[in-house]
């Protein structure tokens, strides 16, 4: 039996080539994050788009990447985790192509949710294909540490990009700088070993009612902004929203193969990572969304000077993993996680 049939990583296609294909997709998927922010007042000016649609550029691929995750993951597991990686790279750069090509806020916000579905099937299945490729040890511990270390650059260095792109070719080459990484990166998919399946169902129930949940939500809060928190349209998006996700939480309890098994969220520990990481995550899009406009719109700043005025959060980050990395061999997680948020 082949290597690629027991899902063992093959060692004469180079652990090293394997691991820059995974990187490689990682960082793509999490820079598309925040690329796009500093794009945002040239994009408006170009397709003439409402102050009040603008937010959903980006919300579009947050929403369906973040909402369908789990999914996506539950997808590999079923279908092979290799095929769905493939596929999901397919449909990232397809639709990076028409995002590209936007002739308005709607294809343009179209495009974008097509990208978050494809970075849902992505991402999962490249942190699974890890444990796949990489034998227990070192080489999986080094895997890891570097597909979580560009997780943390795409985040810093998306807005710097964006400026670039922006500032010297213009905004639809946010986009379209996709299109050669997500081909180079499929091209070396090939040395990726598929991994074995597991059986179970999809719950797709789980994944409609859950991501609609957050897509309400989302259009409630945006909407408020504009017609205020008494507003029919506002309060009708709120209660859909609070529906959704009291029937999402239904179906995660009664499943059988709930997308987010509820029991995850007994251990203290687990509970408290996943909200730090919600709080950061809000935290971060929240403020490179305003600072993006803020520093273009209010401050006059060119999309070049305001990605590279986003320079000192890199160096933050920077400085903030290394410091991090040395304190947790000696202190507890939380002792260390608790400063950082405070901070």
């Amino acid at each position: 039996m082949s290597s690629r049939q027991t899902g063992q990583p093959d060692a004469s296609r180079g652990l090293g080539l394997s691991l820059l294909v995974i990187a490689t997709a990682q960082l793509m998927l999490v820079l598309d994050d925040t690329i796009a922010n500093i794009a945002l007042p040239s994009i408006q000016r170009e397709l003439d788009v409402p102050a009040a649609i603008l937010p959903w550029v980006i919300n579009a691929y947050i929403l369906a990447f973040g909402g369908l995750l789990l999914f996506g993951g539950r997808v590999g597991d079923l279908f092979g985790r290799r095929r769905v990686f493939r596929a999901g790279l397919v449909l990232f750069t397809l639709a990076s192509l028409l995002g590209g090509l936007g002739l308005n806020a709607e294809m343009l916000i179209g495009a974008r949710a097509l990208q978050g579905l494809g970075a849902a099937l992505t991402a999962p299945n490249a942190l699974a294909l890890i444990a796949t490729n990489f034998p227990v040890g070192k080489p999986r511990n080094s895997a890891m540490a570097v597909y979580g270390a560009m997780s943390a650059l795409g985040i810093t260095i998306g807005v710097l990009l964006g400026g670039v792109l922006t500032g010297t070719l213009g905004w639809r080459w946010v986009f379209f700088i996709n299109i050669p990484i997500g081909l180079a990166v499929l091209a070396g998919s090939g040395f990726l070993a598929e991994g074995e399946r597991n059986p179970g169902r999809l719950d797709v129930p789980g994944a409609l009612t859950g991501t609609g949940a957050m897509v309400a939500l989302t259009r409630g809060i945006t909407h408020a902004a504009e017609q205020g928190w008494g507003n029919m349209v506002t309060l009708g998006a709120l209660g859909a929203a609070l529906i959704l996700a009291v029937v999402f939480l239904w179906l995660q309890a009664r499943g059988s193969n709930p997308m987010l098994p509820l029991g995850l969220f007994r251990d203290r520990n687990r509970s408290g990572s996943y909200a730090t990481m919600l709080f950061v995550g809000a935290g971060l899009m929240g403020t490179f969304y305003l600072l993006a406009l803020y520093l273009q719109q209010v401050l006059g700043f060119s999309p070049l000077q305001a990605g590279i005025a986003s320079l000192p959060f890199s160096a933050g980050i920077i400085l903030g993993a290394g410091i991090s990395s040395k304190l947790v061999e000696h202190l507890a997680p939380r002792l260390v996680a608790g400063p950082g948020l405070v901070l």
